[in-house]
């Protein structure tokens, strides 16, 4: 609580009143699973609730799965698509996963332990240290295992920030931060549209920026959905209506997410970005398997 009010205050605060855009879907959803409402703050401490965090670790999303664990909580992970960048998605899978971590260990502080460190590690210490934990259960089962300064200290340190983030969340008032309950809550509609559709060309039909569109399907990774599918792509609330009527007036050359063209013999994907005015990296993104 001293570090989250004191050299932390600004960014805690920040984190907090950014949560407050996505804390009514977070806590529907690990409701409706029966996982303590207070696991919503994880997402503080993980990322701040940041769609777009990025780990050193290579930890993706609001809340921050590796690839692996993502793709075995039954998200996509591809060169298209993302799932842990989608808020939605990214949380019925984090609750999915606090879930298993519960039942494997009995304790939510032992779960949210074994999310930051892994339950493999979590497991091992527990065996390894057995004797020293006979007469401790519970949520106490943590606190006992740190104390064998077995877990890294980022580990150590995870849970009783979890409780900090929990008592500073509740009544950050209390802590002297001002936190403004009235924001603009993340919702809005779905449409669906046919592969390879671009985002720009969805947000043109509704008469609203490109911008808006992306920031509600931040896991669509190159600005167009999926080949080989059809997909559904989420549009600002009381907009889907309109998208219906609108699409069809747009056309063929209106709906294009790219271009295509035919390469040269002896060119390569940087003279022919420079040609067209994009980026080799760009490229790469329509063209899986090629490199610049």
């Amino acid at each position: 609580v001293s570090l989250f009010t004191g050299s932390a205050r600004d960014r805690i605060q920040s984190r907090l009143q950014r949560g407050k855009m996505y804390e009514p879907m977070i806590r529907a959803k690990f409701r409706a699973r029966g996982i303590p409402e207070d696991l919503y703050y994880l997402g503080l401490v993980e990322s701040g609730y940041d769609p777009h965090a990025y780990s050193r670790a290579a930890a993706v999303g609001m809340w921050q799965f590796m690839s692996s664990t993502a793709r075995g909580v039954g998200l996509r992970v591809d060169h298209w698509v993302d799932e842990r960048r989608d808020p939605v998605k990214a949380t019925d899978a984090a609750a999915k996963f606090l879930d298993i971590l519960y039942q494997q260990f009995g304790s939510y502080y032992l779960a949210a332990a074994a999310y930051n460190g892994g339950p493999g590690r979590v497991s091992r210490g527990l065996a390894r240290f057995q004797d020293e934990l006979q007469e401790v259960a519970g949520d106490d089962r943590f606190f006992a295992l740190a104390e064998q300064s077995y877990l890294r200290s980022e580990t150590r340190n995870y849970v009783p920030q979890l409780i900090a983030a929990a008592l500073i969340g509740k009544t950050p008032q209390r802590y002297g931060m001002a936190i403004n309950d009235s924001v603009p809550l993340f919702s809005y509609d779905s449409v669906h549209v046919a592969e390879l559709t671009s985002l720009g060309a969805v947000a043109n039909a509704i008469g609203r920026p490109a911008a808006v569109v992306r920031d509600l399907n931040p896991h669509l990774l190159r600005g167009v959905t999926p080949p080989k599918a059809n997909s559904i792509v989420r549009v600002p609330t009381g907009m889907a209506a309109l998208f219906d009527s609108a699409w069809a007036t747009l056309g063929v050359e209106g709906r294009r997410s790219f271009d295509s063209v035919r390469a040269k013999k002896g060119q390569t994907l940087t003279t022919i970005a420079r040609a067209h005015g994009v980026t080799p990296r760009s490229l790469t993104w329509y063209n899986p398997g090629l490199s610049a």
